[in-house]
């Protein structure tokens, strides 16, 4: 028996859902499958699982995501992050609600062309949805292919993923892909980890080269570092008797149309207060006069993908009546009408810890 018949083989015979257990697992509908697959872009099952519930929940068909209001989709996703999610989940929504009558697309081909849908999620739906043979290929499956065949062909290349993409797509039996794919995803996930695999219980160990070879340890290999700058953000809480100040994101970056306080930006961290006014980031419609710092929080640091935010929160209150000259993007909020906006994660973290001061 070669490799390519032993693989599948081993892994369809070590197969049972009940290993893994997720509430996605056997669906028909491809509207949840489509759902649950872009909640686990850039997740771990762990923490996806609760969201999934919540959105299959608050909006069962794809014309209820498709019809809802943008913050509120927002406020439900806080807390997932790569919010660039959020925004293309709802566009893909209406878009399939509005041009393609509420039917989902059936060739991969199609569902490629969806928004915020790359190859992996494509042939995740073409597979689990409708039967499609296309393999998936994701984190768990270059670490099990690139150990299993000792490969040391980077995975973080493209010559590199069209490698692996044609290695998976050999070994994938084509009148069982759905629970093919399922299978090679929860061997990564439970056996073949990241760390300490269990090589002992795997089914592919007696043919796997990295194994016998020690290599292991060493497989996949990436070979671009990370670059992650620092930047470093003065939220300004501005706090009044009847409300306080809150502005939308518009720029586009990944916490676009999420809600924050007025924000400096500034080139290292800051300690005190007398330096912000005089910044030339400062708001030009916020009067420094009119301002009394009461604390300083923080720093706070959030990391992200390639970006570290180290973040200050300066409570300050305003005197005088409300502010008749805000930009368009900011608003004026009633101090308890706060928790129905979606926030960054550093800031809901801010208003976890400062609960009963604020509310």
């Amino acid at each position: 028996m070669t490799v390519f018949d032993f693989f599948p083989t081993a892994l369809l015979g070590w197969y049972d859902p009940s290993r893994r257990p997720l509430a996605w697992k056997h669906l028909a509908d491809p509207y949840l499958i489509w759902l649950s697959e872009i909640i686990l872009q850039q997740t771990r099952a762990e923490q996806g699982g609760p969201y999934f519930e919540k959105f299959k929940q608050q909006y069962p068909t794809v014309g209820d995501l498709a019809t809802a209001p943008e913050d509120e989709v927002m406020k439900l996703w806080e807390g997932l992050g790569y919010y660039s999610r959020a925004r293309n989940l709802q566009a893909t929504a209406q878009y399939i609600h509005q041009e393609l009558g509420g039917q989902f697309p059936q060739r991969y081909e199609d569902i490629l062309q969806l928004r915020g849908v790359g190859p992996y999620t494509a042939a995740a739906i073409a597979s689990f949805a409708f039967r499609l043979p296309y393999a998936v290929v994701d984190g768990n499956v270059y670490r099990v292919l690139a150990r299993f065949f000792d490969d040391s062909t980077p995975i973080d290349t493209t010559a590199g993923k069209r490698h692996y993409a044609q290695l998976a797509q050999r070994l994938l039996p084509p009148d069982q892909a759905a629970t093919y794919n399922q299978a090679i995803m929860d061997l990564g996930a439970t056996v073949c980890t990241p760390k300490a695999p269990r090589c002992s219980e795997c089914p592919l160990a007696e043919r796997c080269r990295a194994l016998e070879q020690g290599t292991a340890p060493e497989r996949p290999i990436k070979i671009k570092k990370l670059v992650r700058t620092t930047r470093y953000f003065q939220f300004l809480v501005v706090q009044h008797p009847d409300f306080r100040i809150l502005e939308k994101r518009m720029r586009a970056d990944i916490w676009r149309n999420l809600y924050q306080f007025p924000l400096l930006e500034t080139a290292d961290l800051v300690e005190a207060w007398s330096d912000l006014p005089t910044h030339p980031n400062w708001p030009a419609w916020l009067n420094p006069a009119q301002l009394t710092l009461q604390r300083r929080v923080g720093p706070r640091k959030q990391e992200l993908t390639h970006q570290k935010i180290i973040a200050t929160f300066w409570e300050i209150n305003l005197d005088g009546p409300p502010l008749a000259n805000l930009p368009g993007n900011f608003i004026q909020v009633k101090p308890k009408k706060w928790r129905k906006f979606a926030f960054p994660k550093v800031i809901s973290c801010y208003f976890e810890d400062n609960f009963l001061y604020l509310f």
